[in-house]
């Protein structure tokens, strides 16, 4: 068996698919930039046959990145779909077509009411289709998990024979346990004459909490292919998580003996663009990625720690990307200084890029004593997620305070004429002052959108960290996000809700009514 693991990424596909988590092409195309620079085999950058925006999606990353590594698109066992992902793949280096179709009896009876044979013949017959545009066709029995083995193992053998490279194994709704998912793939390797002839994939959910558990159960077995998502993204509970699955076989190399082509030192700095982009927080006690991660409070713990980083850490922050609190800079420190700090948190800035997040240092300084590393990766993060918006935050003024109901007042610029923008400004009454904000700006831009989410939290440490909002809105039957930083809690709430706005009124033709002009 080989020692080393194919790390598929299917964040930009299944990922993407959690509610609230659409991405803009642009957004797509800064993940899978992050993706390539971590190292990853496979990037499952899509269902071309989904949307016309899918399509053009998975043919900006395929165009963009198919010479550096493999690009996926998914496709149901339909001729439309395959030649969809074909197209999308046009000309690239490096493609895989990945065809997938339901093998379970509940798939089968109420999903696509077939029997067992009428799967078997679509299955080949579809995997022999999309050979004839790829020579890397990956094929994938949904519900993997839960299908009889006697079947499965013939799907598997059919489409092997048929021309698939890659098996996967998907347990799509997150049932198996990993036990269970070690024996369906020791089965397969014991009687699927031809399995040799492909590599053994897995595809696990969340649902139970087992997704990484059973897809490291899967790789003992012999799988050497692990589809799984950044910060565990997904559907429902999400995928089995990238860091996690990388970091366990690192760390655990006595055990495994198997090693992953992950720039593993880029983890962090990729799970923080990802949860910028998509709005979904990570929780500070994730492994690997969390904020608690490497965080040592029982004295117990801090006495160990001082004797012996080993005692208590089974991994070195640096391996990982993390960045602590650990204060750096100030406001009289040179543009030097910081580009060298800059470096060494391991970000790589053009010169352009890099003005910009010292102007923000810089003002930062001004408004905080105390600047932190966390801080700076919070500026970096801010300039080099931001997109071009429509609607940009001028000024605001509120009034609030006990016995006193809480006004705002806001001005905000339309760019949608960029040679000559527009002011606008209103006033709205709202439960708090956030509440007052947001309502202004709806009056101004003319939408009504529901809240679904508000959080903030702290940056950094102390009374003057900065404060990091994220909302999620609901409008016209989607929901978006969106995340903002400053020392004021109420800009960056402020400025998060605006930024959702912006996507909600981008995602969507009609073009909102303004109430206000200055």
């Amino acid at each position: 068996m080989s020692d080393t693991v194919t790390i598929f990424d299917t964040t930009l596909r299944d990922g993407e698919q959690s509610p609230g988590c659409s991405m803009t092409m642009p957004e797509k195309l800064k993940v899978a930039e992050a993706l390539v620079e971590l190292g990853v085999d496979v990037i499952e950058a899509g269902f071309p046959i989904a949307s016309p925006g899918d399509f053009e999606a998975v043919r900006a990353v395929a165009q963009k990145f198919g010479e550096r590594t493999t690009i996926c698109a998914l496709a149901r066992c339909r001729r439309e779909d395959i030649e969809r992902a074909a197209e999308a793949l046009k000309g690239i280096a490096k493609s895989r077509i990945h065809v997938f179709l339901a093998t379970s009896p509940i798939h089968r009876q109420f999903k696509l009411k077939m029997a067992e044979q009428e799967i078997v013949k679509a299955a080949v017959e579809h995997v022999q289709l999309a050979k004839t545009f790829c020579d890397d066709v990956e094929f994938s029995p949904e519900d993997a998990a839960r299908t009889e083995l006697d079947f499965l193992c013939e799907v598997v053998e059919k489409a092997i024979a048929a021309g698939a490279t890659t098996i996967n194994i998907p347990d799509t709704v997150g049932y198996a346990t990993p036990n269970h998912y070690f024996k369906v793939i020791t089965h397969l390797k014991q009687h699927v004459p031809n399995i040799g002839q492909a590599v053994i994939s897995t595809h696990c959910h969340n649902d139970l909490g087992l997704a990484v558990a059973n897809s490291l159960a899967a790789v003992e077995a012999g799988a050497r292919q692990v589809e799984c998502t950044i910060n565990g993204l997904g559907e429902r509970a999400g995928n089995a998580a990238l860091e996690e699955i990388v970091m366990a076989l690192k760390t655990r190399k006595d055990f495994y003996g198997i090693e992953t082509r992950i720039n593993t030192p880029k983890l962090c700095g990729t799970s923080r663009l990802v949860s910028s982009i998509t709005g979904m927080l990570v929780q500070r006690n994730k492994a690997i990625v969390g904020q608690n991660a490497f965080a040592h409070e029982a004295g117990i713990h801090q006495h160990g720690m001082l004797q012996n980083r080993a005692t208590y850490e089974i991994m070195r922050a640096e391996d990982v990307g993390f960045i602590g609190e650990n204060m750096v800079l100030g406001k009289h420190s040179g543009r030097h200084a910081f580009r060298a700090r800059v470096t060494e948190l391991g970000y790589t800035l053009d010169d352009a890029q890099l003005q910009k997040v010292f102007d923000d240092f810089i003002a930062l300084a001004d408004k905080k004593k105390h600047v932190y590393d966390a801080d700076i990766v919070a500026l970096i993060d801010k300039q080099t997620t931001q997109t071009a918006d429509r609607w940009q935050l001028v000024q605001f003024h509120i009034g609030a305070g006990t016995g006193t109901i809480p006004t705002a007042t806001v001005e905000l610029r339309d760019d949608a004429n960029a040679e000559a923008p527009q002011a606008f400004r209103d006033a709205a009454i709202g439960d708090g002052p956030v509440d007052a904000v947001c309502k202004a700006m709806e009056r101004i831009i003319g939408v009504s959108a529901e809240l679904k989410d508000y959080q903030v939290r702290a940056v950094s440490g102390g009374e003057d960290a900065q404060g990091e909002a994220s909302v999620e809105i609901a409008y016209l039957g989607r929901r978006y996000h969106g995340k903002a930083v400053s020392t004021d809690v109420i800009e960056a709430s402020a400025l998060a809700y605006l930024k959702a706005l912006n996507r909600a009124i981008g995602d969507n033709s009609k073009t909102p009514v303004t109430r206000a002009q200055a």
